[in-house]
């Protein structure tokens, strides 16, 4: 006879079939939802990155400003500013690539020209080619405004060897400036009626049918998708997650 001392308990050694099944349902529920989130919490990670560079891009282009009485621009710049300025660049639409920005004598200027007198690059990374900033011609401070991540190629997020200034998803910053000194900025993009019709994020309708925003600066970023719609409303489609930052 097999005798049980008493007050010992038998404990199983293992699990039932019931138990193993339900354990691995339940851990593909919390991946299956893991999944889920990852994705979001990836996403506003970028879109704050994103927030936080172009207010650093903002903020060194006002430090410019109090140093030398006058934006980080090239003289052709000026010159062109009608009356503002948007460096900006190509990018994708629903029906193909559209190009961004106030052309000079023809090809539109990227965000390098800015960002190398804001770095104090007097020539392109690993190049003898002059930037604006020619022998520190438009910084002879020669002092770092801008202290932003070196992506060391011209496509990844951060400033390229192009020393285009790139967004989270890789697409250049679209940065817009006051140059006719009026307190009214005008974006190449936002300014159009059909994209900030009836004042969309601030913006305000001017006596030439543009709408601009009360202030110097804007940057912005075309988002999460990399996509603009140049023919729908800024809070809609494509454009509805675009990241912007007005100065």
């Amino acid at each position: 006879m097999k005798i049980i001392a008493a007050g010992v308990k038998r404990f199983k050694t293992a699990f039932t079939l019931v138990e193993l099944l339900t354990v691995i349902g339940i851990i593909g529920i919390l991946a299956a939802l893991l999944l889920t989130v990852i994705p979001a919490v990836i996403r506003a990670a970028k879109i704050r990155k994103a927030t936080l560079q172009m207010a650093d891009i903002a903020s060194a282009i006002q430090s410019y400003e109090s140093a030398y009485s006058h934006f980080p621009v090239s003289r052709a710049a000026q010159q062109v500013a009608n009356p503002d300025f948007t460096y900006g660049g190509t990018f994708r639409t629903p029906t193909g690539p559209v190009t961004i920005g106030t052309p000079v004598n023809g090809p539109v200027l990227q965000n390098d020209q800015i960002i190398a007198v804001l770095m104090n690059f007097a020539t392109y990374p690993g190049t003898a080619v002059s930037t604006i900033n020619t022998n520190f011609q438009s910084n002879p401070q020669k002092t770092a405004f801008l202290n932003a991540t070196m992506s060391g190629d011209t496509s990844s997020p951060g400033v390229g060897t192009d020393l285009v200034y790139r967004d989270p998803w890789g697409n250049p910053y679209v940065i817009s400036l006051d140059l006719n000194d009026d307190g009214l900025c005008e974006d190449a993009f936002y300014k159009s009626n059909s994209i900030s019709g009836g004042g969309i994020n601030g913006l305000i309708l001017q006596p030439d049918g543009y709408y601009a925003f009360h202030g110097k600066i804007m940057v912005w970023s075309a988002g999460p998708d990399g996509k603009v719609n140049p023919n729908s409303a800024a809070n809609q489609n494509e454009n509805k997650d675009n990241v912007l930052s007005w100065h």
